[in-house]
């Protein structure tokens, strides 16, 4: 993005900065129902049905199963000019890498590797952002040889109203649907660790938007004709001396592999908690539900790493998996979470509202629309859940009645 785009990449990193911030607003409410999955949200809310689950666990695996591919393709990308090495070869490495990371340790190898990489990722961050820009001759070459209307204050919209508008319709939802997110909520000792844990992610953000737009800008000066606008960062490597490509590409792989760590193991999470326990009805124990979890593990990566050499542009995928993700499941867990103390709400009014948000936003894909498919997708299962909850769903009988009675329940 910020090859091809400029400082647009900042509306991008404030989308997900705008999802940390309301995250922050309802983590109290997540802690407290215990939430370890977004099945569990909406089970919670609509009752439990079978079906309800399978639809509410694929639309929860979708953005994790899309990061993981993500960060194939992007090491795949990244390296490939550097050594020469084809993409499934490639993809195939950093698969095995990322395999070899999370299986051991699960979650704790997970969470130690957000903090222990994510100083080194933060700190690497900056350093090579300013080397970038001077390896390109200085910021004074760097606004020479590329375009004003990127590098200017014009930049931040440089990369068109219409996909500046898909990104807010489908980051900030998916971002609030974020099951990693609910789980590091569950996870944290004391919520208000949570928020602030939220808060600082958010913030962050920016840092990582200063990064891509430096390093994107300073190879846009250095080689403006790049076939693909990913190969960015890849190129950059090439031109790196040696203590300095080591070190850059041990930030990326640490960062590469935290990321599919993570997703991986929130993938795996819904597959044995959603799918194999709650949906097909099986108990296990511990140790075999841990071995499950590993099996699991592995056939996902595989997947992932299929679909990353056949569909090799990371981009698409991240907002496309945000999308479909925010289009299935935002009005069914925010519209819920308002109705819910009102209206008797039932399992079909949450399948009609995910399907129909899911045949929206494919619909519209496919249509092309002017307007971001994300926003049609979130409306149609926003009208589909309403419609349903007036004609489907009763009011509660405790559900109050008066200003004043309102005021009581608010109280208690």
């Amino acid at each position: 993005m910020g090859y091809s785009s400029g400082w647009s990449v900042f509306v991008y990193e404030g989308c997900v900065l705008v999802g940390f911030l309301l995250l922050m607003l309802i983590a109290r409410w997540l802690r407290q129902q215990r939430f370890t999955t977004v099945p569990d949200v909406v089970t919670r809310l609509f009752g439990r049905h079978r079906l309800l689950t399978a639809i509410a666990a694929v639309a929860a695996l979708v953005v994790p199963f899309g990061w993981i591919a993500t960060q194939f393709v992007a090491f795949a990308r990244l390296f490939g000019q550097l050594t020469g090495i084809p993409l499934p070869v490639l993809v195939a490495v950093i698969t095995i890498a990322s395999l070899a990371f999370v299986l051991p340790g699960g979650l704790t190898s997970v969470a130690w590797a957000d903090f222990v990489f994510g100083i080194v990722k933060i700190t690497m961050a900056i350093v090579v952002a300013l080397y970038g820009i001077q390896l390109a001759g200085g910021w004074a070459h760097v606004t020479q040889a590329v375009p004003q209307r990127l590098w200017g204050v014009e930049g931040i919209t440089a990369v068109g109203w219409k996909q500046i508008w898909l990104w807010a319709a489908a980051i900030v939802p998916g971002t609030l649907t974020n099951q990693l997110y609910y789980q590091r909520v569950f996870a944290t000792k004391r919520i208000n660790d949570a928020r602030r844990g939220l808060g600082l992610s958010g913030l962050t953000m920016l840092i990582s938007g200063v990064y891509a737009g430096c390093i994107g800008l300073a190879v846009r000066a250095m080689n403006p004709h790049l076939a693909s606008q990913e190969d960015a960062a890849g190129w950059l490597l090439t031109q790196l001396p040696s203590w300095m490509l080591v070190v850059f590409a041990a930030f990326l792989v640490s960062t590469i592999v935290a990321t599919s760590g993570a997703a991986l193991q929130s993938v795996t999470a819904n597959l044995t908690r959603d799918v194999y326990q709650n949906i097909a009805g099986k108990k296990a124990s511990e140790r075999r539900t841990v071995a499950l979890s590993r099996v699991l593990t592995v056939a996902v990566s595989i997947v992932a790493a299929v679909l990353a050499v056949v569909f090799p542009q990371a981009l698409p995928w991240l907002v496309a998996t945000y999308a479909y993700s925010a289009a299935a499941l935002a009005a069914p867990i925010f519209l819920g979470y308002l109705l819910h103390r009102r209206r008797r709400l039932n399992p079909a009014t949450a399948i009609a509202s995910m399907v129909a948000g899911m045949v929206g936003c494919g619909a519209a894909q496919l249509a092309d629309t002017t307007v971001p498919y994300a926003v049609y997708g979130i409306a149609a299962s926003a009208v589909v859940m309403l419609l349903m909850t007036a004609t489907t769903s009763g009011k509660r009988a405790d559900a109050p009645s008066s200003t004043v009675d309102r005021e009581i329940v608010r109280e208690q």
